[in-house]
């Protein structure tokens, strides 16, 4: 079988024979499932048989998966949290437990619990299929909550097509608010949701959306897989947040961690029923040292079944528009990646590869299209292995999109290392386009990775302390002016040479200052540096609103038909002068990143016709200094068989002109 993947890549031929074993592993995976007699989406249901339900004649039944249990009671409210006989759990084969309770003692609302016991042991648990679970304000223990509302939630809006270039705002609920303390689904809803469609976003990444015991894991330590964290609120108010926010045609997809598990016992699955491995890899694969928690033995049919019937339900379920697979590069290898440069493509198929991950990865992505064909779904890795978002048909894994995780980490080395008068205006270019062109990327500046404690926001990093003297209008400030300046250039730079998308993290459109640092023990518990100042992007009398009024600019540009459609072609690629011209469609790019020349009169070759200024970051709207005459209309001139542009380019400065009239 010969795959696409190999075609704009002779390198790839040498590894065929693993790509294609790959394929052929998740083909016979999938059959197995199957048995070609229905859709693999149709097999995945679990959510439906295990954890609580009502049944038709308004009673209940309760099903957990325990194959190393010896008895498992129900406990909670209604039995005072004791065992009793007719809360008992029995077998009913594969180590399936099951108990058919009375309608009247369970209710909605009603807490529990399981008690498992063991060969050599005992304890409380939450089950694994939990859709609610809650924390006591006082002891912070959390239970099990039944959710059973009289009337279930009513979509009121259907979901959206499907978004073939995202342009995504990356957002955590809990620290979406001002104030000091958790926001919540229905904060977010009413005073974030306006700011985002008012920016221009068509899509939402919501973060930390699965029950994490530990609220300063950023909800990447998650506990109950099936479970909203309660923190935010209810699984109706979450459903009405992403219901509002189709109301506004912007679609929103879900931070889905399936990477690893919290090794919490009492909350979590790890020794769920005195065994340390009924989800996990045994000894040292299933540990992550670095993240100290539990990796999932992608091996296990139960395993696939608890993760496929996970992505069904939250897409089922919450009418989410996609996912981003959190920390796949975790999953790909043995080593996590860790420590590792991906210098070769030897490393991607020299055996130290996960495969039953990668099956479970290509399986979850046809899952997820099968239930919603116009669902996207996001690889977040650090190796760059190739075809990842490829279909598996092409040899890939069916991805539809992969960050682009070199971009970000360039522009803080940049910043960090070079003097402005040492940006290389070549390499930039490089960086930025440096994608595989059969596969579609999400380009960024910045997301929460660069703004957590100990890491500082590209703004942030580039006016430090100025940050919080020099923001007035009515001050001078040069520190000020450079960075307003090179946070403007470098997330235009960014989303004009993007490959299919672009995201942003919450607040950062602005320069929001400091870092993100949640409550914990090393702060006093303190919520100052997780909340989001909105009121210095709103007072008027402050700097940040200009860099807001631009990145609404941005996304208005990028926003129109076919942007995306053609690659970016470079003009010129100047590096004495730090002159950077490149055309995109109709649109060309023009950035003079030296801090101290203007040139007049700059000359390159261009497609000839009539040119009109659409977009200028020196423009006094966003904080500018007003050098470019945006009124001005530009015609090529013919020079000895060159059509030439002749542009005025203040220094540390970029804008975009159109071609409006394409002279024959």
């Amino acid at each position: 079988m010969k795959f696409n993947i190999t075609v704009n890549d002779s390198w790839l031929e040498p590894f065929l024979p693993v790509i294609r074993r790959r394929h052929e592993k998740s083909l016979l995976k999938e059959l197995e499932f199957t048995g070609r007699q229905q859709r693999l989406s149709d097999v995945f249901n679990n959510h439906l048989y295990f954890g609580l339900h009502r049944t038709e004649d308004g009673n209940w039944v309760f099903r957990e998966w325990a194959p190393n249990a010896v008895a498992i009671y129900l406990i909670g409210e209604s039995n005072e949290w004791q065992k009793r006989e007719n809360f008992r759990l029995s077998p009913i084969g594969q180590g399936v437990w099951e108990v058919k309770i009375p309608g009247e003692e369970m209710w909605h609302g009603m807490n529990y619990k399981l008690w498992i016991e063991w060969e050599g042991g005992c304890g409380e648990r939450i089950p694994a299929y939990a859709d609610r679970v809650v924390q006591d304000d006082i002891s912070k223990i959390f239970t099990t909550q039944v959710w059973a509302p009289e009337r279930p939630y009513c979509w009121k809006h259907r979901s959206l097509k499907r978004c073939s270039h995202p342009l995504i705002y990356e957002a955590h609920v809990g620290m979406s608010m001002e104030n000091r303390r958790v926001s919540t689904f229905n904060e977010f809803r009413a005073y974030v949701l306006p700011r985002i469609a008012g920016l221009g976003y068509n899509m939402i990444q919501l973060m930390g959306i699965q029950e994490h015991p530990y609220y300063g894991s950023f909800g990447y330590q998650v506990s109950n897989f099936y479970a909203v964290s309660s923190r935010f609120g209810t699984p109706d108010d979450l459903k009405c947040l992403v219901d509002e926010a189709h109301a506004y045609g912007i679609g929103v997809i879900m931070d889905l961690v399936h990477s690893h598990a919290v090794r919490n016992e009492l909350e979590g699955l790890s020794c769920l029923a005195g065994d340390y491995n009924q989800y996990f890899y045994k000894g040292e694969k299933g540990e992550h040292q670095l993240w100290n928690s539990r990796c999932f033995d992608y091996g296990k049919d139960e395993v696939l079944g608890f993760l496929l019937s996970n992505c069904k339900y939250w897409a089922d379920e919450f009418h989410f528009d996609g996912f981003r697979f959190d920390g796949i590069t975790s999953m790909l290898y043995w080593d996590h990646g860790l420590g590792r440069d991906f210098t070769e493509y030897k490393f991607y198929y020299d055996g130290d590869q996960d495969e039953d991950a990668i099956t479970y990865l290509t399986l979850a992505n046809k899952v997820i299209h099968e239930v919603n064909p116009a669902a996207i779904t996001i690889a977040e890795d650090m190796s760059g292995m190739p075809g990842l978002a490829m279909s598996a048909e092409e040899g890939g894994i069916g991805f539809d999109f992969r960050m682009s995780m070199g971009v970000p980490d360039y522009w803080i080395k940049l910043i960090k290392e070079k003097k402005d008068e040492e940006w290389h205006v070549g390499d930039m270019f490089y960086e930025l386009t440096n994608k595989r062109v059969e596969e579609h990327t999400i380009s960024y500046a910045e997301s929460h990775d660069q703004a957590m404690v100990g890491d500082k926001t590209i703004f942030f990093r580039l006016v430090d302390k100025e940050i919080y003297t020099g923001m007035s209008v009515f001050d001078h400030n040069v520190v000020i002016d450079r960075g307003i300046a090179l946070h403007k250039m470098i997330r235009l730079l960014t989303i004009a040479t993007a490959g299919d998308g672009y995201l942003n993290f919450m607040g950062n459109e602005f320069g929001h200052p400091e870092w993100i640092d949640f409550p914990r023990e090393g702060n006093h518990w303190s919520y100052e540096h997780a909340r989001r100042q909105w009121s210095l992007a709103d007072d008027s009398n402050l700097r940040f609103r200009f860099l807001n009024a631009f990145d609404a600019a941005m996304l208005g540009i990028v926003k129109r038909v076919n942007f995306f459609e053609s690659l970016p072609e470079p003009l010129v690629r100047d590096n004495e002068r730090q002159i950077l011209v490149f055309r995109r469609g109709e649109y060309t790019f023009v950035f003079n990143f030296s801090p101290v020349h203007s040139y007049s009169d700059y000359m390159f070759d261009a497609a000839p016709g009539k040119y009109v200024a659409v977009l200028d970051t020196d423009n006094v709207r966003f904080n500018g200094f007003g050098r470019i005459d945006e009124q001005q209309e530009h015609f090529t001139l013919y020079r000895e068989g060159r059509h030439l542009l002749s542009l005025y380019i203040p220094a540390r400065t970029a804008f975009v002109l159109r071609l409006q009239e394409e002279r024959k």
